[in-house]
Order: C-alpha cells, then sequence, then structure tokens
C-alpha cells in the first residue's frame, strides 16, 4: 500500500510510517546479530571476535550499497511525491540498471582487498582465519544486498514501510535455522553463519520481487522504461553516490577504530563486539526517525511543500527525544542482560569492558538522535552532498580519538572515539538545515500551504 506523505498531520504521518520501519530495523538487526549470537554461543568467545572484527570492513561495503540505494529511492519518491508514475517506473528501471553495475564491481573489489584490509588493521593472528572465512562469504554474496535493499526502498519510496518488514521478519527467522543448521548440522564454523546471512538476504529479495510484480500493477515496467538514459542516471547517482560515501566515509572510522580495538585482546574485542550489538538494537528508533524524514522530506520536496519539511522536522524532533530516553534506560540498566545473549558465560572483565562502552555512549545519545535526523532530512530534500562533509567530519574524529585517547586513558579512549564523532558531525548540519529551509521558503512561487 503506498502512503502519500504530501497531505495531513506530520506527527501521525511520521510515527505511523515509522513503525513498522522501526520493527523492521530491528529485525534487521537480529538478522545481522543472529551470526554473532549463535557464533558465541556455539562456536566460543574467539570465533565471536572473528565475527566481530570483520564488522568495520563489512560496513565499509554494505554501508556503500545501503548509502547508494537509498539514494536511488530519494529520486523514486520525489517522482511520487510530484504524481509522475512514469517517472516512478523509470526511476525504478534505473535504480536496478546502476545496481546491477555496482554489484559486479564492488565484489571483485572487495573480495580481492579483504586479507590486505584485515591485515591493515591488525587482526589478530588467532582470530584472523576465521574472519577471512566469514566475511569473504558476505562479499560473495553482495548482489543479494543490492537485490533486496533495491526493492524494498522502492516500497518505502512509495509510503509503504509494512511489506518489507513481512518479509524481513520471514527472512529474519529463516537465517537463524539456516544459522543452527549449517554451524551445528553440517560443522561449517563461521562461513555457515555468512552463507545463512546471504541466502536469508536472497529470500528477502525474491518476496519484495513477487510481491511488487502481483500488487502494484502500476510498476508493470515497458521497453521504453528500461531505457537507459545517462542524465536521468546521474541525477541518481548524483544523490547516492554521496550517500554511499557518507556511509563508506564512516566505516573507515570504524576501521580505524577496530584497529585500536585490535590491540586491547580478543576478550575485549569479543566484549566490544556485544557491547555493539546491543547498541545497534537500542539505537534504531533514532535511525527509523532519520529514513523516515528522508521519504517524508523527498515526497514533499517533490510536491513542492516545504512548510510541511519544517512542520515534518518539529515532529521529527518530538519523537527523537522519546527514543533517546527509551535508548539510555535500556543500554544503561539492561546492557549485562543483553551481553548474556551473545556470549555464553561471560567473564567479569567482559561485563566490565561491555558496560563501560554503553554506559559512554548513552551519555551522547541526544547528538546521536539529531544527527541521524538532520541528516536524512537533507538527504530526502536532495541536499545528500552535504552529508558527505558530515562524514568526513566523523572520520577526522573517531581516528584523531583513536590515535590520541587510548594511550592517554587506555580502553575508554576506544569507547569515546564514536561519541565525538556524533557531536562533530551533526554540529554542522543544523545550519546547514536552516540555511536550506530559508533558501526554498525564498521561493513563493513554488511554496504552497501546508
Amino acid at each position: 500500500m503506498t502512503r502519500d506523505m504530501t497531505s495531513g498531520n506530520p506527527l501521525k504521518l511520521i510515527a505511523i510510517f515509522s513503525i513498522p520501519l522501526l520493527i523492521g530495523n530491528i529485525f534487521q538487526q537480529f538478522y545481522n546479530m543472529a551470526d554473532t549470537v549463535i557464533v558465541g554461543q556455539t562456536i566460543g568467545t574467539q570465533a565471536l571476535a572473528a565475527v566481530g572484527s570483520t564488522g568495520s570492513i563489512s560496513y565499509l561495503v554494505l554501508g556503500f550499497v545501503t548509502g547508494m540505494t537509498s539514494g536511488f529511492s530519494v529520486v523514486t519518491a520525489q517522482k511520487f511525491g510530484a504524481g509522475s508514475m512514469d517517472g516512478v517506473r523509470r526511476s525504478v528501471c534505473t535504480s536496478v540498471i546502476l545496481s546491477a553495475g555496482l554489484t559486479l564491481i564492488l565484489t571483485l573489489v572487495s573480495m580481492v582487498c579483504t586479507r590486505p584490509m584485515l591485515h591493515l588493521m591488525d587482526t589478530p593472528e588467532d582470530v584472523i582465519e576465521d574472519a577471512y572465512a566469514y566475511i569473504i562469504v558476505i562479499f560473495g554474496g553482495i548482489f543479494a544486498s543490492f537485490f533486496y535493499n533495491t526493492l524494498s526502498c522502492v516500497l518505502r519510496a512509495l509510503g509503504d514501510s509494512r511489506t518489507p518488514l513481512y518479509f524481513l521478519i520471514l527472512s529474519s527467522l529463516l537465517n537463524i535455522g539456516l544459522d543452527f543448521f549449517f554451524i551445528l548440522s553440517f560443522h561449517m564454523g563461521v562461513e555457515g553463519a555468512a552463507y545463512a546471512t546471504v541466502l536469508s538476504q536472497v529470500a528477502s529479495g525474491v518476496l519484495c520481487l513477487v510481491y511488487m510484480a502481483k500488487k502494484y500493477p502500476q510498476l508493470k515496467m515497458s521497453r521504453e522504461d528500461w531505457r537507459f538514459d545517462w542524465g536521468f542516471a546521474w541525477v541518481h547517482l548524483r544523490i547516492g553516490l554521496p550517500m554511499a560515501l557518507q556511509f563508506s566515509v564512516t566505516a573507515i572510522g570504524m576501521m580505524a577504530l577496530q584497529a585500536s580495538l585490535n590491540s586491547f585482546g580478543s576478550t575485549v574485542m569479543a566484549a566490544f563486539t556485544a557491547a555493539s550489538k546491543v547498541e545497534l538494537v537500542f539505537t534504531q528508533p533514532m535511525t527509523t526517525l532519520g529514513v523516515a524524514m528522508s521519504t517524508y522530506a523527498a515526497q514533499n520536496l517533490g510536491a513542492g511543500k516545504y512548510c510541511r519539511i519544517k512542520s515534518g522536522m518539529r515532529a521529527g524532533l518530538i519523537l527523537a527525544g522519546a527514543s533517546v530516553v527509551l535508548a539510555t534506560f535500556a543500554v544503561t540498566l539492561l546492557g549485562r542482560f543483553f551481553v548474556r545473549l551473545f556470549i555464553d558465560s561471560p567473564t567479569d572483565e567482559i561485563f566490565s569492558a561491555s558496560q563501560t562502552y554503553l554506559n559512554t555512549i548513552a551519555v551522547f545519545f541526544i547528538p546521536l538522535a539529531l544527527l541521524n535526523l538532520y541528516r536524512y532530512a537533507l538527504q530526502g530534500m536532495g541536499s545528500a552532498g552535504i552529508t558527505v562533509l558530515a562524514g568526513a567530519i566523523e572520520l577526522v574524529m573517531r581516528t584523531a580519538a583513536c590515535r590520541i585517547l587510548p594511550p592517554l586513558i587506555g580502553y575508554q579512549g576506544v569507547c569515546l572515539a564514536s561519541p565525538m564523532a556524533w557531536v562533530g558531525a551533526f554540529a554542522p548540519l543544523i545550519f546547514i538545515y536552516i540555511h536550506r529551509m530559508r533558501k526554498l521558503e525564498s521561493e513563493p512561487q513554488r511554496l504552497r500551504a501546508a
């Protein structure tokens, strides 16, 4: 079901759109976490450290995929907001063609560069082989990530945030089942967890494709829709590339963080991995609001209803405040409980290291929530290039913190690296958003009543 976000109460629209998106994002994290939990519980702490050590490398590539497909869908949402279904179909076809080409390039480059990157990050010798075995399978399945993300982003661009949720839930359950099947029955180790992830994502993509073919007759493509136009493709790349680079630039900073973390040994690495997964679950409302704002802003920009973007941002700030309270409570008071889900019989050292990280980041959840809100809103407004600046600031801040703080204050310095990056990246975005809104509102001939 499509959802027009260019009319109606902004708070209600964003909240209703966000709820299935939030559930879907949480299941996406469970989907990603299933490997970590099952590996930690069935194989051991060393294997958990190995899978955790690949997180930043994985994000470097798969984050690029997520950013690119999200950027493509901004164009789709703008065409939908403008009421142009011909434009929507052309946008979808262009997105598919571009995604296919990028899949081939990214797969080849990532598989060649995987081992050098692991060595560059000083991955400990006792985990590097497992880390390589896991991530090389994930990179071999980049096509699955492009497949699912392209189709799910199209559905969300049309205001349908429920359908991707349903398929993601089914895929998450499949992933868990395959994890146990490959690891316990076939004794495939960390490779089995990686194969489970790829196969489950393929299943999600197939379900999205079948559903779209049956339920969205307006998306039935003609030969003319598939005609590739470099000018129209550039419209997509102009938004998609900056968003993709933003994710990848952030990932480079995470690689610097991982390299710094690796010097503390596999036990601390495992603790940090478990705590990071807890963080990802409970900060999902912040990310979800950002994604919802991207679709909301894109549709209203396409419709020329600029006043509604500002009122939507006010609604987003209210919802962001609630998400901060929830996340702070969860990670500070329930952190030990959730860490137990990842590690069988965690030691006091693991509990201490994981809780230190969770307590540290909780102090900085407000700038993280605002960073997501303003970054995605600007992306939906077509200012994707600006968000690369925020990503570059994140990279500089996170890398500098990793270099400077650990020698001075030890592991606490690693814990402070991401919060410092959030603060640095958020600061310029609010001023850029204000400037962008003033520029839009100075065009009265296009401004419509909210």
